[in-house]
């Protein structure tokens, strides 16, 4: 899988932001609400305008057309959009496995989206992007609306998928505790720029 690089971005209040993120590693971005997080990972996503550029195996966003950008740099966001009646219309592929390991029966394909709870729509959420095999992933606070069981089976299926798969992969993250387990890299927003932090495990 090739490597992610942001060079020079600014969005909102943040200014010529820089780093890169190896495939198969997990980089977390933390910082106070209302800092920039959410917009720097739709900036990176490209759906939000932007100065700076970022690089996919060395090719910029600017070469792609939009939605196969997005294809390629997948964003799941903390509140997830549906557009279908049932479950199994959103995914590209089957995705038994992950329905299973994430507590899911396999019916769940057919359930309506409008009986869903929260926890079970950002479970499906990551879901319906891997499902899509994209080569990077965007992740904003993926585990918040969920409890403390829920959320060890998600970081435990995505840190082996990102491995397995090589993918580079931003996550938003508030929990230090959470940071420790997943990341391999920890940049903090301070003062409109990102901070190296150092993961004490």
């Amino acid at each position: 899988m090739p490597d992610l690089k942001v060079k020079d971005l600014s969005i909102g209040t943040l200014r010529k932001i820089s780093f890169a993120m190896k495939p198969g590693l997990i980089t977390c971005i933390s910082g106070p609400s209302g800092s920039g997080k959410s917009r720097l990972l739709r900036a990176i996503a490209d759906l939000e305008s932007h100065a700076g550029d970022i690089f996919l195996g060395g090719k910029s966003q600017s070469a792609y057309p939009a939605h196969q950008w997005r294809s390629h740099v997948m964003l799941v966001p903390a509140q997830t959009a549906w557009w279908e009646e049932t479950v199994g219309d959103h995914f590209a592929t089957p995705m038994n496995d992950a329905l299973k390991l994430l507590g899911f029966p396999e019916d769940a394909v057919k359930w309506q989206v409008n009986r869903l709870s929260s926890g079970e729509k950002q479970r499906l959420a990551l879901i319906r992007a891997i499902s899509y095999k994209p080569q990077a992933l965007l992740l904003d606070e993926p585990t918040a609306n969920l409890d403390a069981k829920s959320a060890h089976e998600v970081e435990q299926w995505l840190t082996g998928l990102i491995e397995e798969h090589k993918l580079p992969t931003i996550w938003v993250a508030h929990s230090q505790e959470q940071i420790r387990r997943v990341a391999h890299r920890h940049l903090a927003i301070v003062d409109n720029q990102l901070e190296e932090q150092e993961i004490r495990r």
